[in-house]
């Protein structure tokens, strides 16, 4: 018997391993030698620094009072390029516009310009006989060149760049389905770039702004060309250590030490999040979340019944959507409609452009007697919960729930009490406090719905609102959700996939396919004659679409020919539906009465209650699903790749016409 010693062929392994985890060393020197190269010249100034004389030198008239004149510049230039460059960063995150690309590249020219030409283009541009300069002078009595505010404009053309590319990125990176989540709360566009975006993107705010005050404390040659090099007027601590470096080169130095040592705080501090992203600050310290299902002790039941007063003024709908989406929507006060259909039928579509917010369709949108098609969505009173619900990160739950209120000028007190009231009704009032990353899914979806609940919208739009909770929180919250649609005076469009919601919720089920309309029935007469292969697979059923022929139906894409009991005129378009529970598996083939009767091969067994569906695939039909007991599929032997027969009376078919 061979024994494997902890120094034997394992150990060889672990060694092999190591060695091929190594760095290149053809990659290591060059790596290393870029490190010397950076810090050699900062080894320099330490050992160069006269450290008895330091204290001196930096307390010295002269460089008092550039490092004065440094910080009221480079303070300056932070504060201007916040007013300018701010919005800029948001106009070339946000809008697209002709030209986009030039501007882009006007922003990012000063930080590859050498700093005397952009000093050069100053002058040319703001001097006493430049573009704008003469102007300056003669209306306001300005002039830039040889004032601080000349250094000040130097240092901002300079180091204003390093602020807008670290927000662009920032915003770019930052989801619009909050921003447009806002504005559908009623936030105008103001409001959501200074209560949601700018909070969610301060990241990246706060590491431009720092780069860009650094930048401007370390200006020289555009300063010293446009500016010029007066003490106590533009003399700042770079033009101070070139003056220095002439008289005493000791005292440059220590200048240029101070110099390094703020630079290098301010990259500490940002630890290298020169592009912040949103949402990349720390989570906020909480107890771990309560998962959807929490106990009885922590989670307050909801009330029997919701007896908020319905709205005195019912909002009928009247949408012609054309576009991608194509149909017509009408609906009275008080209904909802469930709105179904495979995934890009235009479901999300349909509802964005209702809120005005997707340019793949358009809404003419009439909300009871007002015609809101050319107001912004922040004006419309169509509030929506998005797939993700798109909670405000740094917002808690009761904040998130206030906003809507907010943004319509109630106060705050009141509108938190109305935010604390509907987290109640939802089951979820003892979060209030928790931050959306403290919420598990449920609990942050049933949030977002308490928001949009929370503004009493005209129109109410859901996009799969009740997808993450439970079985049980789902049950519960559809409950709490019926109770306040049936006193709701707008209308409310949900969609969704799940046939149950559709039909305890929806007076109507909406089914589109391909930005098309196929039904728009009552739930009752969509479960039993569905319009669409994807409804009625939804619901359960096999669906063969098809056309009509003397004795049954000729099935689609070569599927073979089904015999119906009733067949339609030769030529219709049509559509077979068969219940899984009126399919018939054999293993040999059937004889008696079935005429539909094909061989199949079981490609899958799925467990659903106390039955078994079974797929089965053939080349002489479309796949087929068939639903039998446990005992059956015993007593027949039933296998993955088992060889079975499967046989449909005509009787059990239904078909409908297209």
């Amino acid at each position: 018997m061979k024994v494997l010693r902890p120094g034997g062929p394992r150990s060889g392994i672990g060694r092999t391993r190591a060695r091929s985890s190594r760095t290149p060393l053809t990659l290591a020197l060059p790596a290393l030698l870029a490190i010397a190269f950076l810090l050699l010249p900062l080894a320099g100034v330490l050992a160069r620094t006269d450290w008895g004389e330091l204290g001196g030198h930096l307390t010295s008239p002269g460089t008092s009072e550039a490092l004065k004149l440094s910080l009221v510049v480079s303070f300056w230039s932070l504060g201007l390029s916040l007013v300018l460059g701010v919005p800029l960063a948001w106009l070339l995150a946000r809008v697209p516009f002709p030209g986009k690309a030039l501007v882009r590249s006007l922003v990012l020219l000063p930080m590859v310009l050498p700093p005397t030409v952009g000093g050069v283009a100053l002058l040319l541009a703001f001097g006493r006989r430049g573009l704008l300069g003469p102007w300056l002078e003669d209306v306001f009595g300005i002039t830039l060149p040889f004032h601080t505010s000349g250094a000040v404009v130097a240092a901002t053309f300079v180091s204003m760049p390093f602020l807008v590319i670290s927000l662009e990125g920032a915003i770019a990176g930052l989801r619009q389905g909050y921003e447009e989540t806002a504005a559908s709360l009623g936030a105008s566009p103001l409001r959501v770039f200074r209560t949601v975006t700018l909070p969610m993107v301060a990241p990246g705010l706060v590491a431009g702004a720092a780069l860009t005050w650094a930048r401007a404390l370390g200006e020289f040659g555009a300063t010293i060309t446009f500016a010029g090099n007066l003490p106590g007027t533009t003399q700042t601590l770079p033009l101070q250590v070139y003056l220095l470096l002439q008289e005493n080169p000791q005292a440059a130095t220590s200048v240029s030490l101070l110099l390094l040592a703020i630079a290098m705080a301010v990259l500490v501090a940002l630890r290298g999040r020169f592009t912040g992203t949103p949402g990349s600050a720390r989570p906020y310290p909480a107890k771990p979340p309560v998962d959807e299902g929490s106990s009885p002790a922590n989670t307050p039941e909801p009330p029997a019944a919701y007896e908020g007063a319905p709205d005195k003024e019912g909002w009928s709908l009247h949408a012609e959507v054309t576009g991608f989406d194509q149909l017509v929507l009408e609906a009275d006060p008080g209904t909802t409609i469930a709105v179904v259909g495979p995934n890009g039928a235009g479901k999300t579509t349909l509802l964005r452009a209702l809120l005005g917010l997707t340019p793949r369709a358009h809404a003419a949108l009439h909300l009871g007697d007002i015609d809101v098609t050319r107001l912004p969505p922040h004006r419309r009173s169509v509030a929506w919960v998005p797939q993700d619900g798109a909670l405000f990160p740094h917002l808690t739950a009761l904040a998130n729930t206030a906003y809507g209120p907010r943004a319509h000028g109630v106060p705050r007190a009141e509108a938190r009490r109305a935010a604390q009231d509907w987290l109640d009704r939802l089951a979820v009032g003892h979060l209030a406090h928790r931050k959306p990353a403290q919420l598990s899914g449920g609990q942050a979806g049933r949030v977002a719905l308490a928001r949009a609940l929370a503004v009493r919208p005209r129109l109410l739009l859901l996009d799969e609102p009740l997808a993450a909770l439970d079985q049980t929180t789902r049950a519960q919250v559809r409950h709490t959700l019926r109770r306040h649609l049936e006193g709701f005076g707008g209308v409310c469009l949900i969609v969704t996939h799940d046939p149950v919601e559709a039909v305890s919720l929806a007076d109507r089920v909406l089914v589109l396919d391909e930005g098309r309309a196929v039904q728009d029935a009552p739930p009752a007469e969509v479960t039993r004659h569905p319009r669409s292969p994807w409804v009625a697979r939804m619901l359960g059923r096999n669906a063969w679409p098809g056309t009509a022929t003397a004795d049954g139906l000729e099935l689609a894409d070569g599927g073979g020919r089904l015999v119906i009991a009733d067949p339609l005129p030769a030529g219709t378009e049509a559509l077979a539906i068969i219940a899984p529970e009126a399919v018939a598996v054999h293993r040999d083939r059937p004889s008696g009465s079935p005429r539909n009767v094909w061989p199949g091969t079981v490609r899958e067994i799925t467990a659903t209650g106390s039955r078994l569906r079974i797929l089965i695939t053939s080349d002489r039909a479309p796949d087929v699903v068939a639903e039998i007991t446990p005992q059956a599929a015993t007593e027949l032997g039933l296998a993955d790749g088992a060889s079975v027969w499967t046989s449909i009376k005509a009787t059990e078919t239904t078909v409908v016409r297209l």
